[in-house]
């Protein structure tokens, strides 16, 4: 009940972006903290959010989302724009007067905060470096790693979706010692299997070169079934190999997904993984890049390749296609393990943590060693 979890009344600050998965994120994470009696201000940066992301957000009482276009950031040349956006959310918190600031991000961590702040990190530039290109990122970004820092070390509490991306922060900025695992969670109510199609789904943004999707238009034409990529870019591949959907309102992708047999995932950096996870949801069998964070996640439940080799993509896709027990099989297990993580789980985490920083001036978690997510959802 939400008198039992310390949140009637409580009023959080949270900052967020319209980009990729953090929305939902957050949305989902605010939806189930109102439901308990929180009120929740979304400041939200960057583009602005869609039509469909506002009415979303309508929909949940004592949740307000506002938006301002500043820069994101990790984006070139956004500082100016970033301190600008930290006289917003300052202005904002004391118009709000917050128990907790929700910094999904880094370098507005290091604020002047009236409450305790936990930054929560979704990504970040210099281990998306190293993933993508397989080196150090360039001097340009000397400056995000100084802010990321600072960030890091201003607040309470630093929060990572996996253990795989808090030791990734470790590696990138040193050690802190104030850092958790809260694995990501989505309502398990908006998720349903139908009837399955023969084709197979891919869902992430196009232009991100850590999605990898490039590797599905070199295997489409090799593949039993038709692909179909959902999300917004321009998606090069063969004539009549993949149908690119463009980004969807989130009823349709879940209704796609739903009807979809196999999930292609080939990522080379996922520090979690909102699409497979609402894809096991849906039912669908898992091929998902080789890497430590997905694997750390989704552990026997699916089917992993390298993100550098086509024919690993075309022999698993096509394995999972010609064998309907197999298929079946994995989708059961993956949706099984999905359940695991939901937005209750979720925000139990987050509440526990909130109710130990209102409670202490300080708390300090434990650092790079922290469970890994299959102890954590356990």
């Amino acid at each position: 009940m939400p008198e039992e979890r310390g949140l009637r009344g409580l009023r959080v600050l949270m900052t967020a972006d319209a980009v990729g998965g953090v929305f939902n994120y957050a949305l989902n994470l605010s939806s189930e903290l109102c439901q308990r009696g929180a009120s929740v201000t979304i400041a939200c940066m960057g583009p602005a959010p869609s039509q469909d992301q506002r009415s979303e957000a309508e929909r949940v009482p004592r949740l307000r989302l506002l938006n301002r276009e500043f820069a994101l950031e990790w984006a070139d040349d956004a500082w100016a724009d970033v301190d600008r956006a930290g006289d917003w959310l300052l202005s904002l918190a004391r118009e709000t007067q917050p128990d907790v600031i929700h910094v999904n991000g880094f370098s507005h961590g290091s604020l002047a905060w009236p409450a305790p702040a936990v930054v929560v990190a979704h990504s970040c530039v210099l281990s998306w470096w190293r993933a993508v290109f397989g080196e150090e990122a360039p001097p340009k970004y000397d400056a995000y790693r100084q802010r990321v820092l600072r960030g890091l070390h201003a607040a309470q509490a630093v929060v990572a979706p996996s253990a795989s991306l808090l030791c990734a922060l470790h590696a990138a900025y040193g050690p802190f010692e104030h850092g958790r695992v809260i694995p990501n969670g989505v309502s398990l109510a908006h998720y349903f299997p139908r009837p399955k199609r023969q084709f197979f789904l891919a869902a992430g943004r196009v232009w991100d070169e850590a999605k990898n999707l490039r590797l599905l238009a070199d295997a489409a034409p090799s593949l039993p079934w038709p692909v179909a990529v959902a999300g917004e870019g321009i998606f090069s591949a063969p004539e009549g190999t993949v149908q690119h959907l463009g980004r969807l309102p989130s009823r349709r992708l879940l209704q796609l997904m739903s009807e979809a047999p196999v999930f292609l995932h080939p990522a080379r950096y996922e520090p979690f993984g909102l699409a497979p996870l609402e894809a096991a949801l849906s039912g669908a069998a898992l091929v998902l890049g080789a890497i430590d964070s997905l694997q750390e996640i989704w552990q026997d439940t699916a089917l992993y390749v390298s993100p550098d080799d086509v024919t690993e993509l075309v022999r698993a896709a096509t394995r999972l296609a010609d064998d309907p027990v197999l298929r079946h099989g994995l989708a059961k297990r993956a949706q099984r393990r999905a359940r695991a993580f939901s937005t209750g789980r979720m925000a139990d985490r987050y509440t526990s943590l909130y109710e130990e920083l209102l409670g202490s001036p300080s708390h300090n978690s434990a650092p790079c060693d922290a469970p890994s997510v299959a102890q954590v959802s356990a």
